[in-house]
């Protein structure tokens, strides 16, 4: 079931909000099993086979999990332990292997070894990978004793709870039950209205904003993957077009994933905070998808880095820090674990060589931002004057930085990205609509002096991309974020009130007004409207 569909807003919603809130003034222990069923039908919805499947999974980390705590409570050694949280880990790691890389590593011996292994084309669960990630950080939360008792039913609706069950934010255990067990339960007028806010806010950004570009976007990268040879400007276009295709996609779904917790009188943590304004790619993985950038640091990059520096330090080697860096110990203990982060990234977003290119190019982005970084504190002390230079050029390379690599993400083969991308570089040319070339007068054989060429594209479709890629960037970067605009009411965990000062003072400060009932209103009644046929969030396939 989608978010953006009218049997989840008009059906779905409203008679598990009605369910929660009567049973909340019977039983809050009633009313937080009917979330569970809610959420087990709201996961069933689309195949329900999906449930039969996810079902055994959570049985077994949940033994797992209970395994753990009584092994951590001194019914077992430390070596026991770690046992049973390897055999954890191994258990979620080759479910989501067996469902999500099955076809793609049958696929790359066929086309490494010329094989001819049979694809098998199993069906993905929705949010397997959220849904891993998450059961895996438990089962390590457990295990260090940052979790120290819970249910069934507590890890039922941390597991299942529906708003983050798809596509995040990823959450952790800790973080989720306190806000839990202290809900009433019951209907509290301040969190409908935030939540209202939130969930038509993020509808608006997915269905006018996201999908709204998408018809442009799309036959670009069909264009690309059908005959190749994408001129500059088409290029670019494509580039920036998913780029923000997909920021508005993502953040809107993660909105409308806060709103619907806020119902429940749950915050979600954070997820985006404006990244595309990031002046440097640290920066960036900073603000986008900030749950999952927290996971792979605490859960993959830390423990390596920390056991390289153990390794190394044994060996009388000097480790990573401070002016003395050695270039072995930068490359060791930085670049090393930061690059097999991110090929981990790419590999878990999907199976495909694209999305591990992607990964790995931001990996390698990393590594040279922290180089840079080290380099910088030494060729020019002066932090102000550094600043106020590289804060519009970081922002410059870090935005082609990014948008080039949405390429690889976004692109159906190899083949085609790698054409986008020597389009992006002017290896094909640069390229106009005819219609503009007549537009242009004299002007028209000037450009082709310089090797600018008619191309068979419509001038309509050329306006109107560039005017929405337009539209979108001055919203992107220019405007405040739906967090900013509630942050006085705490919209996510990461958000206090009056933490964000916004340039354009308290004008665009969301309060319980008529004006802002009227607004929030209109951004609903177009948002509805433009509901179409069935468009999935990009990040549910993941």
């Amino acid at each position: 079931m989608l978010f953006n569909s009218t049997e989840f807003l008009f059906v779905f919603l409203p008679v598990t909000l009605f369910g929660f809130y009567l049973l909340g003034t019977i039983s809050r222990t009633s009313a937080l099993r009917w979330l569970i069923l809610a959420s087990l039908v709201f996961y069933a919805w689309w195949r329900p086979i999906n449930v039969l499947i996810i079902a055994p999974s959570i049985v077994v980390n949940f033994a797992l999990a209970r395994t753990l705590l009584r092994l951590n409570g001194g019914d077992g050694s430390r070596n026991a332990s770690k046992a049973v949280l390897l055999l954890g880990i191994s258990f979620n790691v080759v479910f989501l292997g067996f469902f999500k890389y099955t076809d793609f590593l049958s696929g790359a011996i066929n086309d490494v070894f010329g094989a001819n292994l049979v694809l098998r084309h199993i069906i993905l669960p929705l949010g397997i990978s959220f849904i891993t990630f998450q059961k895996i950080a438990f089962l390590i939360d457990v295990q260090a004793g940052r979790v120290r008792s819970f249910t069934f039913q507590d890890y039922c609706i941390f597991v299942l709870f529906f708003p983050q069950l798809i596509a995040g934010p990823i959450v952790h255990y800790r973080e989720m039950m306190p806000q839990f067990h202290a809900v009433s339960c019951r209907l509290n007028k301040e969190n409908v209205a935030v939540g209202l806010t939130l969930l038509f806010s993020g509808l608006f950004k997915k269905v006018v904003f996201a999908d709204h570009i998408a018809l442009f976007v799309t036959p670009i990268y069909e264009h690309s993957a059908a005959g190749g040879g994408t001129s500059f400007l088409l290029a670019w276009m494509a580039a920036i077009g998913f780029t923000l295709q997909l920021y508005f996609d993502f953040s809107g779904y993660s909105d409308m994933a806060l709103g619907l917790a806020r119902f429940f009188g749950i915050r979600l943590p954070q997820n985006f905070d404006s990244p595309l304004r990031a002046s440097s790619i640290i920066d960036f993985w900073l603000r986008w998808h900030m749950t999952l950038t927290r996971f792979l640091t605490a859960y993959i990059y830390n423990p390596l880095a920390l056991w390289l520096t153990r390794r190394r330090l044994a060996k009388g080697q000097p480790g990573f820090g401070g002016r003395n860096t050695t270039a072995g110990a930068f490359v060791y203990l930085l670049m090393f674990p930061t690059i097999i982060t991110m090929f981990v990234s790419g590999l878990w977003h999907g199976a495909g060589y694209g999305f591990i290119v992607w990964g790995l190019l931001h990996g390698f982005y990393l590594t040279i931002n922290h180089g840079w970084r080290i380099v910088a504190a030494r060729l020019w002390p002066d932090r102000p004057s550094y600043l106020r230079f590289m804060k519009p050029v970081g922002f410059v390379l870090t935005f082609v930085s990014v948008t080039t690599a949405m390429v690889f993400f976004r692109a159906p083969t190899m083949t085609s990205a790698v054409d986008l991308v020597k389009g992006i570089i002017g290896l094909n040319g640069i390229a106009l609509p005819p219609a503009l070339f007549d537009r242009l007068g004299p002007l028209a054989e000037t450009l082709h002096g310089f090797g600018v060429v008619a191309e068979s594209w419509s001038i309509q479709d050329f306006e109107k991309t560039a005017i929405w890629i337009s539209i979108l960037m001055f919203v992107a970067l220019a405007c405040p974020n739906t967090l900013q605009i509630l942050a006085r009411y705490e919209p996510a965990l990461g958000v206090k009130s009056q933490s964000t000062k916004l340039a354009i003072g308290r004008i665009v400060e969301w309060n319980a007004s008529l004006p802002w009932a009227i607004a929030v209103s209109a951004v609903a009644a177009i948002a509805i409207v433009s509901i179409g046929g069935p468009s999935e969030f990009l990040y549910w396939q993941f």
